[in-house]
């Protein structure tokens, strides 16, 4: 007779003798059948895969199958106050129907039986509720059969008869506590699972929220940006309101500004501040009087003209508070400086004079000489072009001069389609202003390019019905 392994666990009871040699284990019998304190892994598969149970949902159920009564009332009895939950077959037919109600988590068989024996019940178990540990019940006499029921039934251990009572309480602790940490790794792992989903469905939608997100942020920004812009020139409609020469002066030489500073490559912040500042430029004229904004440069006297020179310095400490406005306000208060160093209000020349403040000189100037702010009687644009070209190098930087001039004689006019000039009730909102539009007295109202909200339409009906006018509006086409 062969020799049974020593690590196959059993019961030794009070009159438990020394088992006699037996035939080893075929090598195909599953080696967790063999740990004492670890169930085998098709015990952890099966029906309750993914589920998640808890301890405290039902006590552990115990099956104890023998054909004797008296046997299975002494297991009933060994396990009272257990609080284990405890059924009894005395047939392999009578446990598979108990199993099929309500399948048990140990079960406890006898190897001789009749009709089913304890190997062929245990197997059928194994086939039908893997999760179920199965335990065999026998004497030596019954070790060859006890190897086969190892085998095909995958057997968690077995028990001699006589058993220890404290050994069998004891496995079936074991039992259940394998049972338990089986269903927390069950937990554990549908948790995982729902975690690398979730983060699965994120990844996939990562790019799509981020470039939402980005969109949104661009488009808050290009809205802030705007209305920044939009607050400037409303601000500086106050001066406009003025009348006179300063009418639309401070927008044609913010768009010089920007189109030079954009033609000598400068950053897209320097376009930015270039054109800020020319919207800007004569803030500080704001407290000057009408009498002295009405007359020509020429005309006024040594006391008028040094109230005049002024303006620059008053424009910077307007802006003095304004964080943003810091870069602004140096152009402001240097865009009377001379190339040459002859100019106002610090006297730099070249290269200390800021680059856009050069640059919004040879616009403010050039603007200012066709509309007769630096002499008697306007000129024309070509005669405005030879003067500045005659400052070059003296009251104004070079190169400004060159690109602006370039600038100039290459900026072709672009044929535009004429607006279409439409009565407030024909307004829809999403309409865009194909210019400026001036109030009565030349103050610019909405400036080109705006676009017209149901608000802002309804503020223009309250405007006509209010001061008695009928207003038309230049749409883009």
């Amino acid at each position: 007779m062969a020799h049974v392994p020593a690590d196959i666990p059993r019961a030794t009871g009070p009159a438990a003798e020394a088992p006699p040699p037996a035939r080893p284990i075929p090598p195909q019998a599953d080696p967790a059948v063999a740990a004492p304190v670890q169930a085998s892994t098709q015990a952890g598969e099966g029906a309750r895969e993914g589920a998640v149970v808890t301890e405290t949902e039902r006590p552990w159920r115990i099956l104890c199958v023998d054909d004797e009564p008296n046997i299975v009332a002494a297991l009933k009895r060994m396990f009272r106050g257990s609080g284990y939950q405890v059924d009894t077959a005395l047939s392999g037919a009578e446990a598979l129907a108990l199993m099929e109600q309500e399948p048990a988590d140990l079960v406890f068989s006898d190897m001789r039986m009749p009709g089913m024996s304890g190997a062929q019940l245990l197997e059928q178990i194994r086939l039908r509720w893997p999760h179920a540990t199965r335990v065999l019940l026998t004497g030596y006499a019954d070790l060859g059969s006890t190897i086969a029921a190892i085998n095909s039934g995958e057997v968690y251990r077995y028990i001699t008869k006589p058993w220890d009572d404290a050994e069998v309480l004891a496995a079936a602790r074991q039992v259940f506590e394998r049972h338990a940490l089986q269903r927390d790794k069950e937990r554990l792992q549908a948790q995982l699972r729902a975690k690398n989903q979730a983060l699965t469905e994120l990844n996939e939608t990562l790019e799509e929220k981020v470039a939402e997100r980005t969109a949104e942020l661009l488009a808050l920004s290009q809205k802030l940006k705007k209305n920044y812009l939009t607050s400037i020139k409303v601000f500086t409609n106050l001066l406009e309101w003025r009348g006179g020469h300063l009418s639309g002066h401070s927008r044609r030489v913010a768009d010089l500004a920007r189109r030079t500073a954009r033609a000598m490559n400068l950053s897209e912040a320097d376009q930015q501040d270039a054109f800020i500042a020319g919207l800007m430029h004569d803030i500080g004229q704001i407290g000057l009087p009408d009498s002295l904004l009405g007359r020509p440069v020429p005309r006024f006297s040594e006391d008028e003209m040094a109230q005049y020179r002024r303006h620059a310095v008053l424009g910077e400490q307007a802006l003095m508070a304004l964080d943003d406005m810091h870069a602004v306000a140096n152009i402001i208060r240097s865009h009377h400086e001379r190339h040459d160093g002859q100019g106002y209000p610090d006297g730099l020349a070249g290269d200390m004079i800021p680059l856009n403040a050069a640059i919004l000189a040879v616009a403010d100037t050039y603007d200012d000489l066709q509309i007769g702010h630096l002499s008697s009687t306007p000129l024309n644009a070509a005669d405005a072009r030879s003067m500045i070209a005659r400052g070059r190098g003296t009251q104004f930087h070079p190169e400004v001069v060159d690109v602006f001039l370039q600038m100039l004689l290459k900026a072709a006019p672009v044929p535009e389609a004429p607006p279409r000039m439409l009565r407030t009730p024909q307004l829809r909102p999403g309409m865009v202003l194909a210019r400026d539009l001036l109030s009565s007295e030349g103050a610019v109202l909405l400036v080109a390019d705006h676009v017209l909200t149901a608000e802002l339409i309804q503020r223009l009906k309250l405007r006509e019905g209010r001061d008695g006018i009928e207003m038309i509006l230049p749409i883009r086409p």
